[in-house]
């Protein structure tokens, strides 16, 4: 009975969110995607012709932005086909997503040499295999165990900023979600050892009650 009326309660809380709301009217996949447009608005992320990779994207509302922020940019070059973004976008997720225009979708493991080999083979060719924007709004199921839920969270982290060691460029930046809990603080002094400048956002759009945070790197440190 509790369970049932807690579901009912979340439902009609999602029904009546504002950002659902206004996700559903601009056709967005996700209400997540008010939480990039913030971060980005602030920190001026996405930028003309960027290549950027979003990590576990599905459902796409990140990708969609994303698409739509360098579409936007675009519409200032000549050289960029009317309605089309001045950039590149590669999405990758081990659960299915439906099609976005303009975004390269993998289905399958950027930490197995499959998935990586094939979102390597998207990569621009003047790009020298390296990205400037990694975005990761992956979050584990979480099982209510305190301890377990932020290692699953710390693990989320650490295989986002492996993979962005590898492939960001020197100035590239690093956007992961996080909960403001166990495990964050050493998650931040990992972002420390990579990164020259490392700041938190907890955009509106980010529900009050939520631990949730975001994590930014910018630049990296380059090995001594």
């Amino acid at each position: 009975m509790a369970k049932n009326k807690f579901n009912k309660s979340w439902l009609q809380d999602h029904l009546q969110d504002p950002y659902v709301k206004m996700a559903q009217k601009e056709g967005y996949r996700a209400r997540a995607v008010y939480k990039l447009s913030e971060i980005d608005e602030q920190d001026h992320l996405i930028k003309a012709g960027m290549t950027v990779v979003d990590l576990g994207s599905a459902p796409g509302s990140w990708s969609q932005y994303a698409r739509n922020r360098l579409t936007e940019l675009g519409k200032n070059n000549p050289q960029i086909e009317s309605g089309k973004p001045d950039g590149t976008i590669i999405a990758i997720d081990i659960l299915p997503m439906e099609e976005i225009a303009d975004v390269s979708f993998i289905q399958g493991d950027f930490r197995e040499d499959e998935g990586l080999q094939a979102l390597e083979a998207l990569l621009p060719a003047n790009s020298g295999g390296k990205v400037d924007l990694v975005l990761s709004d992956m979050a584990p199921n979480l099982s209510g165990v305190g301890v377990a839920d932020a290692a699953r969270m710390a693990f989320l982290a650490e295989i986002a900023l492996d993979f962005s060691l590898v492939h960001l460029k020197p100035e590239g930046a690093l956007l992961i979600k996080c909960f403001n809990g166990s495990g964050y603080s050493q998650i931040v002094e990992s972002f420390k050892k990579v990164f020259k400048t490392v700041a938190s956002r907890k955009p509106k759009a980010s529900r009050a009650r939520s631990s949730e945070i975001f994590l930014l790197g910018r630049n990296l440190k380059l090995p001594k």
